[in-house]
Parts: structure tokens; C-alpha cells; sequence
């Protein structure tokens, strides 16, 4: 029976021996450690084992490292290291110090895989309560930037969202360094990020763009990177049972935030979370937007008025003042649907409703009661003749016809104004005595303003 040495049975282990000097300095190691940190043990000795040591984790490593030369047995610290090719390796050690010889022997357990396994798991936790958690979409996004930025280099991270029925894309969050997050900013994605991303959302396929495979997917005859393109572009889609809504895409222009096929693997298992939260988010904005807009005009319908009259009035009284309301109602809109159709009626009020928001500011409220009665909320700081101000624009406004369906339509208005707290101190009464107001101005004649009795 052939007899095994000491020095063979280190040579089989598959955990990595090291001996390195206080300094960190290795001085030898097992030829396991080719296996975990891609140096052979030629070149690993005389390298410093802290200069392997990923940046992150550096100051509690030497921490240890004290430690251990300090007497104390080191049975289960854990960190990561930079392997020869870049990718992250996670390491659990067993060390000691070995006073007579001035070394520290030490036991590298590679534990990649197993955290690997560990992150995805707790990266599908966190989604999934993100997407509960998040009050809006880009809060949505934030958290899953922050839960990506956790598993892999995101920097620069964009989310891309489809519409099918326009066919356009959208960059709703777009991040990079120094700049935080950045939703809406197109001017930030380039045209070929812009190309590719339909790519992948038209092919369903993920797509990962390194320095030795930019040549096949520039568009020819361009047979480089344009100046300031990214070195590694990973990009995801995000897919549903309803079709692809979009694509996650990460960007690095370092070697040091280099994406490998294992980062592809990774993001594609967390993309399916992704785009099932950002689907229940999106239906959840939808279904709270058609509870608080008229469908027909998108302008607010009468709950939301009523809770952000209330909010106005909160403010108005803390502040002490002013607050207008203009009740408005189309003469003769009745006489629209009945000649032209209720089809026809529709579209007046849409132009109606883009009408009115063009009059005011983009803080003031204008919404939709119902049928063709309409409200203004003016917040008029201190300014009396503010109400009387705007409701001569609306006059004048609706002094031009409106072009509906190939017919010109001539349709006037009935303003009522009140104003907080000449003519109330809350909605109900400031409400009726604008509607009241619009009433006397209707009965003689309507196509005026009329204000409220003190």
C-alpha cells in the first residue's frame, strides 16, 4: 500500500493552505489556492494577501489578522478577494499565529457558490417586500437599485419600461455616481443604449457587452466603442406572463466592476422578481389613478377635490390666506349632445378640460364634478383680485370656438367664485356659494362671472 506524506495529503486538500508573514506577505501555498484565487503557487508567493483582500472588506480583515497574531484562534471569519481574473471569491478561514516561526497559518474555504445561492434567495425576499413596501414606482426602483447594487456592480443602473399600445420606451430611473437617482432623464441614455434595449425587450433575450465581444454587436461600419462608452453593459428583460414591460440595465467602465456570465445568471433569476413587482406597482397606480381622475378628462374627479380643497384650507388658515374656488358650467352643453351625439359631447370636454388647465398655474387644481360642471381651486396667497384675474382669462379663452370632430363649437361659461374666508370658513359653504354664484350668473345670461354674496 502506497504510503501518503504530509506534503501529499496538502496537495489533495481542496481547501487552499496559506502561510503568510505578519506583513501579509505569502510565503506558501497549497496548489488548491490556483483553484480558488486563479494564482498559481508560483505567483501567489511574495504577493500581499491584503492586496488580494476586496476593498470593502480590507479594514476588517487587518482587524483579524491582528487578532490572530495577537494569540486568538480564528475558526470561522469570513471576506472576499479578488481572484487573477477579477471576480469576487468569498472565503471562510481557519488561522492561527505561530510564534516560533513569525507566521500566520491560515485555511482558505471557498464559499462562493453558497453565498451566491444565499444572495438570490434573500435578493427574491427583498423584491418581493419592496414591491409591497414601495409607496411609488420610483421609490420601487430606488429599493431594487439598492438590492441589485448588493449582488453586483450598479453604479450605473437604468430600468426601461415599454408601452406596447405607443410602442415607446421610457428610462423611468436612471442612475449613476455622483448624481443619485434620476428618473425621466433621457438625455443621459444613449442612442445605441436606446437601440439595444428594444433589441432585447422585441427578443426577450439577455445581452451582456464585454470589451471582447463589443465588435459584434456595434452596428457596422462602426468598429468601436464610441469616447465615453461603458467597458461592460449587462442588460436583463423583464419578463411577464403579460409579455416583456421592459429591461433592467447595469453599466461599468472599469475593469474593477467587470460582468461575468455568472452576474448575467444572477440578474436574469432576480429580473422575473423585478418585473412582477413592477407589474403589481403599476396596476396599483393605475387602479388608485382611475379612484382619484375622471377618465374621460384625466382631471381630478370630485373626491380628490375635496381632499386637496381641504389640505388648501388647512393651509390658507395656518397661513393666514386666501383661497378661491370658480364653479364653472357650459351654457347650453346640452344642446351639443343632443344634436351632435354624446360621442361628440365627450370630446368637447376634453378640450374643455385642457382648455381650463392652460388658464391657470400648474400648482391650482382644476377638476371635474361631473357632467359639464367643472372647478377651479386657487390658492391667492394675498392677492384679492386673484380669482376675479383668472376667471377673465377663462372667459376670454373660451371665447374661441372649439374645433370638435369637424364641427366649431361655440360654448361658453357660467362662473361662480368664492373665496376663503370672505365667503366661508369651510369646502361645504365655499362650495355652495360659488355654485350659487355660477346659478346667478347662468339665470342672466351666463358667458360671465359672477361672485359670491358676502
Amino acid at each position: 500500500m502506497q504510503r501518503i506524506s504530509s506534503a501529499n495529503i496538502v496537495d489533495l486538500l481542496l481547501d487552499a493552505v496559506c502561510v503568510v508573514q505578519p506583513d501579509s506577505t505569502i510565503v506558501f501555498v497549497s496548489p488548491a489556492f490556483e483553484r480558488i484565487f486563479g494564482y498559481t503557487p508560483g505567483e501567489a508567493v511574495g504577493l500581499r494577501m491584503l492586496d488580494l483582500v476586496h476593498p470593502d472588506d480590507l479594514s476588517s480583515t487587518q482587524q483579524q489578522a491582528q487578532r490572530v497574531m495577537e494569540g486568538q484562534l480564528q475558526l470561522q471569519f469570513e471576506n472576499r478577494y479578488l481572484r487573477k481574473d477579477g471576480t469576487v471569491a468569498h472565503i471562510r478561514w481557519t488561522a492561527r499565529w505561530l510564534p516560533d516561526r513569525k507566521v500566520r497559518l491560515a485555511v482558505a474555504h471557498d464559499i462562493t457558490e453558497r453565498k451566491f445561492t444565499e444572495s438570490m434567495q434573500s435578493a427574491i425576499y427583498e423584491i418581493s417586500e419592496a414591491a409591497h413596501a414601495a409607496r411609488t414606482l420610483e421609490s420601487l426602483f430606488q429599493r431594487i437599485h439598492e438590492i441589485v447594487g448588493a449582488l453586483l456592480h450598479a453604479a450605473h443602473f437604468s430600468v426601461a419600461l415599454h408601452d406596447a399600445g405607443s410602442g415607446t420606451l421610457s428610462f423611468p430611473y436612471h442612475a449613476r455616481p455622483g448624481d443619485g437617482s434620476l428618473p425621466g432623464a433621457p438625455a443621459l441614455v444613449s442612442d445605441e443604449q436606446i437601440r439595444l434595449c428594444r433589441e432585447i425587450i422585441h427578443s426577450g433575450t439577455t445581452l451582456l457587452i464585454t470589451p471582447e465581444t463589443t465588435h459584434r454587436v456595434l452596428p457596422l461600419p462602426q468598429a468601436a466603442p464610441a469616447p465615453g462608452a461603458p467597458l461592460y453593459w449587462l442588460a436583463v428583460p423583464l419578463s411577464t406572463q403579460n409579455g416583456v414591460l421592459g429591461a433592467l440595465v447595469l453599466q461599468s467602465y472599469t475593469e474593477q466592476g467587470r460582468y461575468t456570465d455568472k452576474d448575467k445568471e444572477l440578474l436574469q433569476f432576480v429580473s422575473t422578481q423585478v418585473a412582477a413587482a413592477i407589474e403589481r406597482k403599476q396596476l396599483h397606480e393605475r387602479l388608485e389613478r382611475m379612484a382619484q381622475y375622471d377618465q374621460l378628462t384625466q382631471l381630478p374627479n370630485r373626491q380628490l377635490f375635496l381632499d386637496r380643497l381641504s389640505t388648501a384650507l388647512a393651509r390658507a388658515r395656518r397661513e393666514e390666506r386666501l383661497l378661491s374656488l370658480l364653479f364653472i358650467d357650459l351654457d347650453r352643453f346640452k344642446d351639443v349632445n343632443d344634436t351632435l351625439g354624446h360621442a361628440m359631447g365627450d370630446l368637447l370636454l376634453q378640450q374643455v378640460a385642457q382648455r381650463l388647465q392652460s388658464c391657470v398655474r400648474s400648482s391650482d387644481t382644476v377638476a371635474r364634478l361631473g357632467g359639464d360642471e367643472f372647478v377651479v381651486l386657487l390658492e391667492s396667497g394675498h392677492v384679492r383680485d386673484h380669482a376675479a384675474s383668472v376667471a377673465g382669462k377663462i372667459l376670454a379663452a373660451f371665447s374661441e370656438a372649439f374645433e370638435v370632430g369637424g364641427h366649431r363649437l361655440a360654448v361658453q361659461p357660467s362662473i361662480g367664485v368664492s373665496v376663503y374666508p370672505e365667503h366661508g370658513a369651510d369646502a361645504h359653504h365655499l362650495l355652495t356659494h360659488a355654485d350659487e354664484a355660477m346659478y346667478l350668473s347662468k339665470k342672466h345670461g351666463g358667458n360671465q362671472v359672477r361672485m359670491a354674496a358676502p
